[in-house]
């Protein structure tokens, strides 16, 4: 039997995100864990992994994109009504949830194919509060206050939100050749970076998982752009994503009967599949729950706070900060950055708390980073 195009991207995003969810249970790929790395232990080696999935992305799909098989103007990230307070405010709001749910959207999916019921009931509200957040009750907020800040770049003369777009404005550099230089900083730099430090380079599956999950971005967008690009039956252009796509997957399995599957809610409902297999095969699969009252709220704060502010950022660890960053978009390099930021201070506070009440833990953490004069250097 014959697939239609719709299908055959489905198909396609389920067994890729299958690949990704076994290699990313093997490996324990965990952004919000490199972050905590990095903050709490000074190591940058799961970050570097991080890197080098945005770096082999950025290569691959700006090679494509030049190749003329797809127009990335046609994907969320450039398009010119620029969500800059979305930007900030929702990418920070999902570093905060996803540290108080010990891991980013990908992770939770993961988790879940491994019987942990705690990411379960953070899957859960992070779905319900995207979809509320993208058409439902919240959205109105979204729409009258947050979208209403959105900066029309096409007023101002540029044609998309892309870093190399700004950098030929203002250097007066072909549009050709800007591109060229912010794949080469962006994409052979964060490869650089990577691969540059020992220790890293002896970590296999920090290598491994850095490798597939940057190959799996820009192999979606192969499959979404030019798979996909049928004359009748288009589908939209887009990689990897979890947030959005979680919530059409809850409204996808209430509505099966008069839904189609799309490639996001394939590529949700694959890494599960890919997480449960690995887990099984491996030996690995255990029934998690939460461990007090306290637990199940932060879990709880976590789902709502990665919904609406996945939804306002438009994506998240992996949306934005690997597939959003492989199309050069300025909007994505803003949320990175303020996911990576609202994480940071999260697990400052947590570590501060352990201590001091909540103001004075926010004081010593915003002094860490240099906002606030130091509490002992006052007194």
């Amino acid at each position: 039997m014959e697939l239609d195009t719709v299908h055959t991207v489905a198909v396609l995003g389920f067994l890729g995100a299958m690949v990704f969810g076994a290699i990313a249970s093997k490996t324990h790929f965990c952004i919000m864990g490199s972050i905590s790395d990095w903050i709490n232990m000074g190591s940058k080696t799961r970050f570097r992994a991080w890197m080098l999935a945005l770096g082999i992305a950025v290569v691959g799909t700006q090679l494509m994109s030049a190749m003329g098989w797809f127009d990335l103007r046609q994907s969320i990230y450039l398009r010119t009504d620029f969500g800059w307070l979305g930007y900030l405010l929702g990418g920070f709001m999902f570093g905060v949830g996803m540290t108080l749910g010990a891991g980013c959207g990908q992770r939770t999916l993961v988790r879940v194919g491994g019987g942990n019921l705690k990411s379960l009931i953070v899957l859960l509200v992070l779905a319900l509060t995207a979809y509320m957040t993208l058409r439902g009750l919240f959205a109105v907020l979204r729409i009258e206050v947050i979208q209403a800040s959105n900066i029309d770049l096409s007023e101002r003369g540029l044609v998309d939100q892309s870093i190399a777009t700004f950098l030929s404005a203002f250097t007066g550099l072909s549009p050709r050749w800007a591109i060229y230089v912010t794949a080469g900083v962006f994409g052979l730099g964060a490869i650089i970076y990577a691969l540059k430090d020992k220790t890293f380079r002896r970590s296999f599956d920090n290598v491994l998982v850095g490798v597939v999950v940057g190959t799996l971005i820009a192999a979606a967008w192969y499959v979404t752009g030019v798979i996909g690009n049928d004359e009748f039956e288009p589908v939209p252009l887009e990689a990897v994503s979890f947030i959005a796509p979680a919530g059409n997957t809850l409204n996808y399995l209430m509505t099966y009967t008069g839904s189609v599957i799309n490639f996001g809610v394939a590529v949700v409902l694959g890494m599960i599949a890919g997480s449960f297999v690995y887990a099984i095969a491996s030996g690995t699969f255990r029934i998690e729950t939460f461990v007090s009252r306290g637990d199940m709220i932060n879990h709880l704060y976590a789902g709502a706070l990665m919904g609406v502010g996945g939804v306002l950022s438009l994506g998240c660890t992996i949306g934005q900060g690997v597939s959003g960053m492989s199309t050069l978009a300025l909007g994505s390099l803003i949320t990175l950055v303020s996911i990576v930021l609202g994480s940071a201070t999260t697990l400052k506070m947590q570590y501060y708390m352990l201590d001091e009440g909540f103001l004075p833990s926010l004081r010593q953490t915003l002094a860490d980073f240099k906002l606030l004069r130091s509490p002992q250097k006052s007194t």
